[in-house]
């Protein structure tokens, strides 16, 4: 016996003659007795004083005595009987089916065609009877009033040895078969063989299913006779009835036989009693009949009963039990079954059932540190809701609700878990069992599906704490690192911060528990999400166990981006190294350092740039798209890196610009160009003290130099022009003269101090395309002429260049800033400018394209007979003419030439340029012809328009009056639809003047 689910007791004994039938109408017992005799026995009201008070109308647990006997009730034995609580009848099987009005036993109807049934079933519920007798089945309803009206007759194959009702149907034992009738057309249908031995056996369970009895087996079938379930009830032997008392069933065999209702349907108990003829169950009991006996099956408190599974260590049938609590007892039941989840957990624990003792654990809604307290060596955050070891409250020793009178169970439901009971090495054992892989696994499981509603828990903690900050209740006392606890959870977490305190403890425990058991990759995602990770304790496990890429992931969630970055700037130069610490620090590499930077960019800036510096060298390229694409300002990488990393300060100015050319500003651009000439000017001091200068040498850095000063346009050129030697670098000079549109000088330079036509032509070609889409700027072809005027006068051009450079670098000194001051230097050097145009608008007064030959030649001749002759560039010049023929203003062009000019040279500039004029000339003919065509073709379709005929009918009407127009002066809209009296459209335009004038007449 696993416990006492009743307590059996004897409430009467004597009864003579022998009992054939019994049955209970309230408190008290109906015994039909093989003389055809009717007893009815009550509770003995001289013995009352033995048990409390009770409900009237259930059996009581008292000693019972005869209260009247109804002699000749049956004529003959009684076979069963049944109590119809509903309808307040008796119903008796004898010789026939009677029914009396209880309780005074009239009666109200005896069936006569039920004379010879041997078996019968109530439907309570639609007051329907069904019986059988010999081979017919017949279905009687009850009327409500005092009788029964037959509905359906059925024949079958053989006598019914057993029946009842499921549902709509009947399901029946025949022969060796189980059948289900149709109560409807009388239809039958095979269910399964009932055996060979033992009699059939059919009944109905309080859900409206069938448990059908096969030997010794109990098969569940649904209504329609198809089998519910693989397991069965298997009793010691046959039954000869059976009983359903949730949560029980109670079998007639040569004893009574209690077993449970759940899987694996295991015996409870055995009540020995001898002779047992009958049993039926009562309201609130178990009727047992011998022949002439009657004892009662009380059930044992629910409470006691689970006092008793949990103290034999029967918790499944515990935990059973307790659901079977009334529903009002909610608070009770949930304390009971969290009591028996813990003491089962543990019991579980001790004998290697860790996963399924930490289930009971999450069952039991146990706080988290009570099971941790299971594993000493797992470091716990200092915080105020660890208790020690020693002190943590048995929660399953409260069972005071629990125990019974005299049950003497009580010493067993107190003890506490033997854990802390154990000696030394008992101890020491336990606890190395206690860090297994397994235990940790389940500890692992347990944690993680307590882990999605703590840290809800704490996240409303936190939102609540910022929202309250955030009106002023708490703002004194709120400083950064708790904003940054309330958001992230992590480092230092508030006294009174329960839900974080938890989130704290799980967190940083499952941490631990996933590193000891190897999963690496499951810590690391832990700390990517949010997490409540100490960050002490895990710190220092990460790095006794090198988990350093958990240890920067824990570093990034508490935004300790430094330690972070230190620690990723060591691992990167311990995986340059030729030997390692560990073979995994190969994977990090200076991209890593990158990577973690980006999202710095928007919040801490400097931090970005001074761990930048470290990878800039190796990595430039993605240092550089790091800046732009972090948006850090310019000016401040700038001058950062002016301050530590000079070296790389061009490098990253020139990346810059590669990468974002109008991204960067003018003063970044004179910093870039700054740089390169300095460079430029120490290379040129270096060969020059060799004698070794050549103009024609080009260094990288003077490529890019030039490369520069020509791609770029918002330095300020006047500063740069200064620093230049007066007899060197002359192709910087001319670049930047450009800049300042001096065309002139800059391309005396090209032609008479290096001497390289193709560079002046190419200028030439730039300024040309530069301005040649911009319909305000001057002529774009008059820089060609320039060029032209300088072939044609070399030695006035050299004579006049040298003074010329003097003036402008004479003016650059008083007006020009200091580097770096953009908008100043332009409005300082607007005065110089304005010189500077003085003096070349004195050149070109003496050069002048539109005077005349003969001063033009007249000049020339004095010039030359004063230097002694001169050579004209001429082979230049016709090159010149014959390659930008299209470029030039020829008549100007013309005018420039000496007269010593032979016409043949001039063919490949003339010969394009009459061709070009001829068909421009041909063009414009043929475009204002056709403008002219167009023009008398639209006032051609002008008159025709004005050609409209109206016609006038006797049914014409004004379209304003709406009367016939007749023979009257009208008028015509312009759509030649509208036709109107002329008065009417004079009125109407009268009219309309006034309805205009008068808002100005209320005025």
């Amino acid at each position: 016996m696993v416990h006492s689910a009743y307590d059996s007791f004897e409430l009467l004994s004597g009864c003579s003659p022998k009992i054939d039938a019994i049955a209970s109408y309230g408190s008290r017992l109906l015994l039909g007795c093989s003389d055809g005799s009717l007893k009815i026995y009550g509770p003995d009201l001289h013995e009352s004083d033995r048990s409390p008070p009770s409900d009237h109308h259930a059996l009581r647990k008292d000693p019972y005595a005869l209260e009247r006997t109804v002699s000749g009730f049956s004529k003959k034995p009684i076979l069963s009987m049944e109590v119809l609580v509903s309808k307040e009848l008796l119903l008796s099987l004898s010789e026939s089916i009677a029914f009396h009005r209880l309780p005074n036993l009239e009666t109200v109807a005896v069936l006569t065609k039920a004379k010879g049934a041997n078996v019968y079933s109530w439907d309570d519920r639609r007051g329907l009877l069904c019986f059988a007798r010999q081979k017919r089945v017949c279905i009687f309803r009850h009327d409500g009033g005092r009788g029964f009206v037959e509905v359906k007759d059925f024949g079958v194959p053989d006598t019914v040895k057993s029946m009842s009702w499921c549902g709509e149907n009947i399901c029946i034992a025949i022969r060796k078969e189980y059948m289900i009738l149709n109560a409807t057309n009388g239809a039958l249908s095979e269910v399964f063989p009932s055996g060979r031995l033992a009699p059939p056996l059919v009944i109905s369970l309080p859900s409206g299913e069938l448990l059908l009895g096969k030997e010794n087996i109990g098969v569940f079938v649904d209504q329609n006779g198809k089998l519910l379930q693989a397991d069965r009830i298997c009793w010691s032997e046959a039954p000869t009835t059976v009983i359903i008392q949730k949560p029980y069933a109670i079998a007639l065999l040569r004893r009574v036989e209690i077993r449970s209702l759940r899987v694996p349907y295991p015996l409870i108990q055995t009540v020995v009693l001898q002779n047992v003829q009958h049993l039926l169950p009562s309201s609130n009991a178990v009727i047992v009949a011998t022949e002439n006996s009657v004892f009662g099956l009380f059930p044992v408190p629910l409470g006691a009963q689970i006092v008793q599974l949990t103290a034999s260590g029967n918790f499944e049938e515990a935990l059973a039990l307790c659901k079977q609590l009334p529903p009002e007892d909610s608070s009770l039941r949930a304390a009971k079954e969290g009591s028996i989840h813990i003491r089962y957990a543990h019991y579980l624990f001790d004998n290697g059932s860790y996963e399924e003792a930490m289930e009971h654990f999450l069952a039991s809604q146990v706080d988290i540190t009570y099971v941790l307290s299971l594993y000493p060596s797992i470091v716990l955050p200092n915080t105020t809701m660890v208790p020690e070891p020693e002190n943590l409250v048995d929660i399953s020793s409260d069972t005071s609700y629990l125990s019974r009178a005299s049950s003497g169970l009580s010493d067993d439901m107190d003890s506490l878990p033997p854990a802390h009971l154990l000696e030394s090495d008992e101890h020491a054992a336990l606890e190395s069992k206690k860090l297994s892989h397994n235990t940790l696994m389940a500890l692992i499981k347990f944690l993680q599906k307590k882990r999605n509603s703590i840290i809800d828990k704490a996240t409303a903690e936190g939102t609540e704490e910022v929202v309250l900050d955030a009106v002023g209740d708490n703002f004194a006392s709120y400083d950064s690192s708790r904003f940054k606890k309330s958001n992230k959870g992590r480092s230092t977490i508030p006294i009174n911060s329960g839900a974080r305190e938890m989130a704290a403890i799980l967190d940083t425990v499952l941490l631990q528990a996933l590193l000891l058991t190897g999963q690496s990759s499951a810590a690391l995602e832990l700390l990517k999400v949010l997490n409540y990770c100490d960050v002490k304790i895990c710190e220092e496990i990460l790095q006794k166990g090198n988990h350093y890429v958990a240890l920067l992931e824990l570093y990034k969630s508490n935004s300790m981006h430094r330690e972070a970055l230190k620690l990723l700037h060591q691992l990167v130069e311990e995986s340059k190294s030729n030997q390692p610490q560990a073979a995994f620090t190969q994977k990090f590499n200076p991209e890593s350092i990158i990577e973690y930077l980006k999202p710095l960019c928007g919040n801490d800036p400097i931090l970005v740039l001074e761990f930048a510096m470290l990878v800039l060298e190796s990595c430039p390229t993605q240092t550089i798209e790091l800046f732009l694409s972090g948006n850090i300002p310019a000016d401040l990488v700038n001058s950062y890196l002016k301050q530590h990393a000079p070296s790389m300060q061009g490098r990253y100015l020139e990346l810059m610009l590669g990468m974002n050319e109008n991204g960067i500003s003018g003063n970044l651009q004179n910093e870039m160009v700054q740089i390169y000439i300095s460079e430029v000017l120490d290379w040129y001091a270096d060969l020059s003290a060799q004698q070794r200068w050549d103009e024609k040498d080009y260094s990288p850095t003077r490529k890019k130099l030039l490369s520069t000063l020509e791609s770029i346009s918002g330095y300020n050129p006047e500063p740069l022009l200064k620093r230049l030697p007066a007899d060197a670098l002359y192709e910087e000079r001319a670049i930047l003269l450009g800049k300042m549109n001096q065309h002139e000088l800059a391309l005396s330079l090209y032609v008479h101090k290096l001497h390289v036509p193709e560079l002046a032509l190419a200028y030439c070609d730039r300024v040309y395309e530069s301005v040649v889409h911009q319909p305000s700027a001057k002529s774009s072809g008059n820089i060609y002429l320039t060029l032209l005027q300088i072939y044609l006068n070399p030695r006035r051009t050299t004579k006049n260049f040298e003074k010329r450079i003097t003036n402008l670098v004479s003016l650059q000194n008083t007006s020009t800033p200091k580097v770096g001051s953009h908008t100043a230097g332009k409005a300082k050097g607007g005065r110089g400018l304005k010189k500077i145009a003085a003096i070349e608008g004195a050149e070109e007064m003496r050069m002048s394209p539109s005077g005349t030959d003969s001063n033009k030649s007249d000049g020339d001749a004095e010039e030359f007979s004063e230097e002694g002759g001169s050579t004209i560039m001429l082979d230049e010049v016709l090159d010149l003419l014959s390659r930008r023929w299209d470029r030039i203003n020829g008549a100007q062009a013309l005018k420039l030439l000496p007269r010593e000019t032979k016409l043949q040279n001039l063919i490949p500039f003339l010969g394009p340029l009459l061709r070009k004029s001829s068909e421009s000339y041909r063009n414009f003919s043929v475009i204002k012809s056709l403008r002219q065509s167009e023009n008398l073709q639209v006032k051609d379709e002008l008159y025709n328009q004005r050609k409209t005929v109206v016609k006038i009918t006797g049914d014409s009407m004004c379209s304003l009056c709406r009367k016939k127009i007749g023979t009257s002066v009208f008028a015509v809209y312009p759509n030649a639809t509208a036709l109107v009296h002329f008065v009417c459209f004079r009125d109407s335009q009268s009219m309309q003047a006034v309805s205009k004038g008068s808002p100005l007449r209320k005025r």
